[in-house]
């Protein structure tokens, strides 16, 4: 019987995470297999930024409220471009909240509409999603983001690092709520890249979470054999291949990953963590 493999918030995964996106704990929640989106609490971005923005100080108030009436007013391209820019910049400064911060940023890039900004954007959410565990957020992250891709891969469409941000948006985000077809999406978009170019790894590597999280172990451990072969330093690709082996059931083989990992990070509370997925297994 097949385990619920619920990516960034399993096994070594995890433990790789905390170290790559400077989490401090496990999360408290996990994201069920059988939560699919259509379940799952919209996340009003601009809800959230009004409560956020009544509890500031005073000064910190009437700050965000004249940014905010700039992008009304005056010459209005300029002005809102001007306005996201400075409440982007605040939210990630001074508050250090980083939803009205990602939320301003991807606003600024719509608006401008440049590849560089959008792709900025795109990859900011990317990065910030694959450590989410809440699945209301997960799924607003995971729009943004595709939206975001999209918008970048319609200026330049022959771009595969593009197209592999896209496809894993969908492996890591929208895949993640338990809808095959969401994994799907990505896996069509990374399967267009490797097809090109069987040598591209970010893509191999996604196509392998792909196979990971859908439960198609053979293919993910043929993905991360390929990876880790072309890139044997890629610690990420290994926690991915020994939590695959272990998913699989090649307790030998994920036990030889476990352990080539902590020789890989040499940190004691990563291999703390290591050693107690090993104990798991025996």
């Amino acid at each position: 019987m097949k385990q619920p493999i619920i990516l960034a918030v399993t096994g070594l995964a995890l433990t790789f995470l905390i170290f790559q996106f400077g989490r401090t704990s496990v999360p408290k929640k996990q994201l069920a297999a059988t939560e699919t989106v259509a379940t799952v609490q919209n996340f009003d971005i601009q809800h959230f930024v009004d409560s956020v923005t009544g509890q500031l100080p005073p000064e910190q108030l009437l700050y965000v409220t004249e940014l905010k009436n700039g992008i009304t007013r005056g010459d209005v391209p300029t002005q809102q471009k001007q306005a996201f820019g400075g409440l982007a910049n605040f939210w990630k400064d001074s508050a250090k909240l980083f939803e009205p911060y990602a939320y301003y940023i991807s606003e600024e890039a719509k608006l401008d509409n440049s590849e560089k900004n959008l792709t900025f954007a795109a990859q900011l959410f990317l990065e910030n999603l694959r450590a989410e565990h809440d699945a209301a957020k997960l799924n607003w992250k995971s729009t943004t983001a595709i939206e975001l891709f999209e918008r970048a891969i319609k200026l330049n469409p022959n771009n595969d690092d593009l197209r592999i941000g896209l496809g894993s948006c969908y492996v890591f985000g929208k895949g993640r709520s338990g809808d095959p077809q969401q994994t799907m999406k990505g896996i069509q978009e990374l399967l267009g890249v490797v097809r090109k170019d069987s040598t591209n790894m970010k893509a191999q590597f996604v196509l392998g979470v792909g196979g990971f999280v859908s439960g198609q172990y053979d293919k993910a451990i043929e993905r991360f054999q390929k990876v880790v072969a072309a890139q044997p330093t890629n610690l990420e690709a290994v926690a991915f291949l020994a939590d695959t082996y272990a998913a699989h059931g090649n307790k030998a083989e994920a036990v030889k990953w476990y352990n080539i990992s902590k020789r890989m990070v040499n940190e004691p509370a990563y291999s703390k963590q290591v050693d107690e997925r090993i104990a798991v297994l025996k």
